[in-house]
């Protein structure tokens, strides 16, 4: 099933309980959610009591992705907030299978990240015990940065991968310079979730993007 998760990072802080409202209304299946630390990367963002705050806005998905050192020691925070997807980086996790069994241990789906330069096969071991995969297709951090075009054949990788590895439901998910221009490679190389943030936020036409994004990923599908 496809999805479409926009990102509040490119979203306007000053008004996200009315952003993250109007967005559901637009049509949104999900909202992606960027935690930043300032070490595992160099920006700082949100916390759990952001996210706690615009849970009350909306009923969407609320797709957390921690790009935090120490990642286990928030888990459960980011969960009584109204996190129902959390996904961690491999480089970020001392023991990534505890990890995901802590996630799920509390009540959300678990998901792994694979930066531009980690490489598909270190999911394998745990392949079985996740939901999702979100294959980061620019270098995690900031907004706003250009797709890196290699990432269509990791995609395709990761897709041979999973189907080869017997019958599991894991979503691939990509985030990164996803645009109206490359969103369709993207689905046909395998993913089923579009994370996109400018290209959604970047103008006061929320519900016109949204829907332009859609129909754009349908009709790779079709």
């Amino acid at each position: 099933m496809l999805k479409l998760a926009p990102s509040l990072l490119a979203a306007d802080f000053s008004t996200l309980g009315q952003v993250v409202k109007e967005t559901a209304d637009a049509g949104a299946d999900m909202l992606h959610i960027d935690i930043m630390d300032g070490h595992f990367v160099p920006n700082l963002t949100f916390g759990p009591d952001l996210v706690k705050a615009i849970r009350l806005h909306s009923n969407l998905k609320f797709d957390v992705h921690l790009m935090i050192e120490n990642p286990d020691l928030y888990l459960k925070a980011f969960v009584d907030a109204g996190a129902d997807i959390i996904t961690v980086h491999v480089e970020t996790c001392t023991h990534l299978h505890r990890t995901i069994q802590q996630i799920k241990a509390l009540g959300a789906k678990a998901g792994v990240v694979l930066n531009p330069a980690t490489p598909v096969n270190l999911l394998e071991p745990i392949l079985k015990d996740i939901d999702m995969v979100l294959i980061m297709t620019v270098n995690p951090g900031f907004g706003g940065q250009s797709f890196i075009p290699q990432s269509i054949d990791k995609i395709k990788r990761l897709k041979k991968m999973i189907t080869n590895n017997g019958p599991c439901t894991i979503d691939i998910q990509v985030d990164g310079g996803i645009t109206l221009d490359n969103v369709q490679d993207v689905i046909n190389a395998g993913a089923n979730v579009i994370v996109a943030g400018s290209a959604i936020y970047n103008n006061q036409a929320l519900s016109d993007n949204i829907k332009r994004f859609k129909e754009a990923m349908y009709a790779a599908n079709a």
